[in-house]
């Protein structure tokens, strides 16, 4: 038979262990408790993330920028006729753009080849260029983003309506239609357009460009 002061002795300690353990218990359950709400915050954070950056990107993965959409009013272009260009009538093709504010004679084509750059704009403006070579025209100009001044806007639709004259003149109507193509972001490659070769037609990033193979254009008995 226990005494009493042995018998005191182990009580006590059962119930000293006893809550010891459950201090632990409430421990663990807290710990337990705290994790999954930073698990639940996380998945929160995560998915708020996600929705952000889903709607801050387009479907290519680039970033959406705030502004308005810059809106080419082609049809008050005007349909009436135009004097046909021969693409190898630099003069012409120069007056419809404008006057030539400065020419780079060592610069490089579409394919790298030596070409001579003609400026229509001075260099801290949008930009309105020719880049002709002995095989290859080119017609460039500055494509405004939403988040562009309204000047440069301006500019930009200035510019895109001498583009819109001048395929018209080297190509007829189907010009005129393939730079409105290029306007809605539209992207022509390899495609004979009104009697002329197009390389390449495009308007993204900032830029446009109209490219035609010379080489490959009618001659004026055809």
């Amino acid at each position: 038979m226990w005494n009493n002061s042995l018998q005191t002795f182990l009580v006590g300690t059962i119930m000293a262990v006893g809550v010891s353990l459950s201090g632990c218990n409430s421990s663990v359950d807290d710990v337990q408790d705290k994790a999954g709400i930073d698990a639940e915050v996380g998945e929160e954070t995560v998915a708020e993330t996600e929705t952000t950056t889903a709607a801050d990107t387009d479907v290519s993965g680039a970033t959406v920028q705030p502004g308005k959409q810059v809106q080419y009013d082609i049809s008050a272009w005007g349909s009436e006729n135009v004097e046909s260009l021969n693409v190898n009538d630099l003069e012409g093709i120069q007056a419809t753009f404008g006057n030539v504010v400065s020419t780079d004679e060592n610069s490089l084509d579409y394919a790298s080849n030596p070409a001579a750059k003609y400026r229509f704009m001075d260099t801290d403006a949008p930009y309105l260029d020719i880049i002709d070579s002995e095989k290859y025209l080119e017609l460039g100009w500055y494509f405004a983003n939403p988040t562009d001044s309204d000047e440069e806007k301006e500019l930009s639709q200035e510019h895109a309506e001498k583009a819109y004259k001048l395929a018209r003149e080297l190509m007829g109507d189907e010009g005129g239609n393939l730079v409105s193509d290029m306007l809605n972001v539209q992207i022509v490659k390899n495609k004979t357009i009104g009697g002329q070769k197009v390389e390449l037609a495009k308007c993204e990033f900032y830029s446009c460009m109209l490219v035609i193979n010379k080489s490959e254009a009618p001659t004026d008995d055809s």
